[in-house]
């Protein structure tokens, strides 16, 4: 098991401590791909995969606007997650253990619609293996279907490469929740480490180490273009409500 699966099954059970609501984001994320997909001619009837679902919040939002939803993770643990919310919910959704970088060894169909969100690309650790994610990625989408994901703001990051992210702090019924990142950087590579504190009745701390690729617009625009994509759009915070900038690219017809 590798660094990405141990990372993501450790944090299944605590990953919504990253949401103030995160139930209420599922839903706020729902309409923001919603309206992205209605700009690009798609309506409810798209056939959707989400290749790396973590514990579901775009999966089951977009199960819940109706959406034929398919949703895979490298993660047994937050699949697991992601199908117990999913019932809780009351949203129907197929899931799948699945590499996005080779989903074709999973799925034999393709879908209208391919989602990656909330920074998951970057976990290729060279130009190479992201190369074989996209090639992967678009391999599954249908001719005219689209690619949507979503990444951190690498091209701004790298000017000055930070060594943490600004904490999150969230008012619980018993105390408060504050959640922060240090990143460790090699080059264009950095070590992640997420903290999660509950300062509540008893102090609880979780620490969870993964890597990353701080990957620029540019080559994953190069790259979706390399293998079938055009009209690669990228949005921005301010335009779509979204809290990282979204890539769509449109496959060939």
């Amino acid at each position: 098991m590798d660094i990405t699966q141990t990372f993501y099954d450790n944090m299944a059970t605590q990953y919504d401590k990253l949401f103030l609501d995160w139930r209420a984001a599922t839903r706020e994320q729902a309409g923001i791909l919603n309206r992205i997909f209605a700009d690009n001619g798609f309506d409810r009837t798209a056939q959707i995969l989400d290749c790396a679902c973590g514990i579901g919040t775009q999966a089951i939002g977009l199960a819940a606007l109706g959406y034929s939803v398919t949703a895979s993770d490298i993660s047994d643990g937050e699949l697991a997650e992601a199908a117990d919310r999913a019932l809780k919910d009351g949203v129907r959704i197929r899931f799948e253990h699945a590499d996005f970088c080779a989903l074709s060894d999973t799925f034999s169909e393709q879908f209208d619609i391919v989602i990656a969100m909330d920074n998951a690309l970057p976990h290729m650790l060279t130009a190479e293996a992201l190369g074989s994610a996209v090639r992967s990625i678009t391999g599954q989408i249908r001719p005219g279907g689209i690619f949507v994901a979503s990444i951190r703001d690498y091209n701004s990051l790298l000017t000055e490469k930070p060594p943490y992210s600004p904490p999150y702090i969230h008012k619980t019924d018993k105390g408060q929740r504050v959640s922060f990142q240090t990143w460790v950087w090699d080059g264009d590579n950095y070590q992640l480490t997420q903290y999660i504190i509950d300062d509540e009745d008893d102090l609880q701390i979780g620490k969870f180490v993964c890597e990353y690729r701080a990957v620029r617009r540019e080559e994953l625009t190069n790259l979706l273009r390399t293998n079938g994509c055009e009209d690669v759009v990228w949005m921005f915070p301010d335009e779509t409500g979204f809290y990282q900038p979204i890539v769509v690219a449109g496959k060939r017809k």
